[in-house]
């Protein structure tokens, strides 16, 4: 039986082709804003998708429309079998990328180029070596560099994620987009979003508007070109006139971009989520390890999705932390 592409399609009409993929919850880094001060309870190894769990599951996917994977962690390269779930990812003709902090890049940048996964997302929140230790927790600010580099200089296409958040980084702005004068990359400010644990407060946000006026206030309104966003984007994109990169502002808070939305989540230990806000999720892993078809369960899980965030339409009702405390810490999630 030819599978059905309807199983993706929700009740708004929106098809999702692009699915993302935590391979665990571990990272070598302990961001602020991700993982909880006092950390969080991993799940078992037990409990984790397999290699071959990760490809029969995502295969599923795939036949009934997917035609992008993202692999997300915790941080993805951690997985002592990465070189295994790429080789067999990459069977399943989908676009592949992958989104790191970079620091593992180095060891394994020749299994990227073997299996052609050529975009990369790496997080990086600060351009000074002491601020990225007070918000990592750890001395591998020259690493990231170094692998962003080796990256570029092999032909990669490169997004550098960049949380702001204020008090620690909004006067960073700038920096960062001159950046892109001299190097190919796509910066991408994401406004500071809740998840558990890691004490969102609206007052340390910066606004897309926030970002534009700093953005205004460095170049002049003829040099800043608004490019054309992309398909499904998530990202409304810029470029300074002249300058090699680009940049772009995720704002899922004060902008959110959900009409649009193709992207659904499996988590480490087999879960979908539907929404990165979204309390609710529906396991995969424990039917499919009794044999059971997971069908019926990844459409039910698409069509319950809300149309806006989880079912949060205001930025009021995202200061409610009763209607997102439930949620998972963003490294549980996979980013």
């Amino acid at each position: 039986m030819k599978p059905s592409k309807s199983i993706l399609t929700d009740d708004f009409g929106r098809k999702h082709n692009y699915l993302r993929i935590s391979l665990l919850e571990k990272c070598n880094l302990r961001c602020t804003y991700c993982m909880p001060a006092d950390g969080i309870e991993l799940s078992p190894k037990a409990s984790l998708m397999t290699a071959h769990e990760i490809f029969s599951i995502a295969q599923t996917f795939v036949e009934n429309g997917v035609d992008k994977i993202r692999l997300t962690g915790g941080e993805p390269l951690l997985r002592k079998d990465f070189p295994e779930i790429i080789a067999q990812l990459s069977t399943l003709g989908v676009s592949l990328s992958i989104t790191t902090n970079g620091i593992l890049i180095d060891r394994h940048i020749d299994v990227l180029k073997q299996y052609n996964i050529r975009k990369i997302n790496l997080s990086l929140d600060t351009l000074i070596s002491s601020k990225f230790h007070s918000v990592t927790l750890r001395n591998q600010f020259e690493k990231v560099i170094d692998n962003l580099h080796l990256l570029l200089n092999n032909d990669f296409q490169v997004k550098v994620n960049v949380v702001l958040i204020k008090g620690f980084n909004e006067n960073e702005i700038t920096d960062f987009i001159k950046l892109t004068q001299f190097l190919p990359i796509s910066i991408r400010f994401i406004e500071f979003m809740p998840f558990a644990g890691n004490q969102w407060d609206r007052s340390k946000m910066i606004s897309e508007n926030d970002i534009l006026s700093e953005l205004a206030k460095a170049f002049s309104a003829d040099e800043i070109l608004k490019l054309e966003d992309e398909k499904n984007f998530t990202a409304r994109t810029y470029k300074i006139k002249n300058f090699q990169g680009d940049f772009g502002i995720i704002s899922s808070i004060t902008n959110p971009f959900c009409d649009g939305c193709n992207r659904i989540r499996l988590t480490a230990n087999g879960k979908i989520k539907n929404c990165l806000f979204s309390n609710s999720e529906t396991d995969l892993l424990t039917p499919f390890r009794k044999g059971e078809s997971i069908t019926n369960l990844i459409g039910d899980a698409v069509k319950s999705k809300k149309k806006i965030r989880a079912g949060m339409v205001t930025i009021a009702e995202m200061d409610d932390p009763s209607l997102h405390f439930d949620n998972r810490s963003m490294i549980a999630i996979g980013g």
